[in-house]
């Protein structure tokens, strides 16, 4: 009888993976300064589903060419997540200690977005306001996870359903 392959080891690996390309990446997109182009940001989600649907495909192999739905939500969401720490705690190093000035352009930046749409100077503020407060360090790497987290699992939510394989009705492992 074959051993069944884990999950969690290849989550670990894939994870691993994605966040030394998101490292690179963000890296590229802070040395570049195209770090609030929209567009660029969004790249990483296609990056993110492309590492997903790689790291089912590999497991499906391993495991005879079977993966039900839960092994790979299970797979993508914890890849994700271990993808996320890796990215959030980088981040974290980068923006506080070796370019100080990026939290500032953001808000820079956000505060420009605003102004384009018309609103008003006290309104403005209001928002620059709330999002210093929302820039802490801690609350910037708690919702780094989370937020990865929830897409993770709304991507492997979709991947699983489309690269699912049950094992016929009735085989043993």
């Amino acid at each position: 009888m074959e051993e069944q392959p884990s999950t969690a080891r290849l989550a670990l690996k894939w994870g691993v993976i994605s966040g030394v390309i998101s490292m690179v990446y963000t890296t590229a997109l802070y040395i570049s300064g195209q770090f609030t182009n929209t567009a660029l940001t969004w790249l990483s989600l296609v990056i993110s589903v492309v590492l997903i649907v790689m790291a089912m495909r590999e497991y499906r192999s391993l495991n005879n060419g079977f993966m039900s739905y839960g092994e790979g939500l299970s797979l993508g969401t914890l890849l994700t997540v271990i993808g996320a720490l890796i990215a959030t705690t980088y981040n974290f190093i980068y923006t506080t200690f070796i370019d100080t000035t990026i939290r500032q352009q953001v808000l820079d930046q956000a505060r420009a977005n605003m102004e384009d749409q018309g609103m008003s100077d006290e309104q403005v503020e209001q928002a620059i306001e709330l999002a210093q407060r929302l820039q802490s360090p801690g609350l910037q790497f708690l919702f780094g996870i989370l937020v990865s987290a929830f897409f993770g699992l709304l991507i492997s939510l979709v991947v699983a359903a489309f690269l699912r394989r049950n094992k016929p009705f009735g085989e043993l492992s």
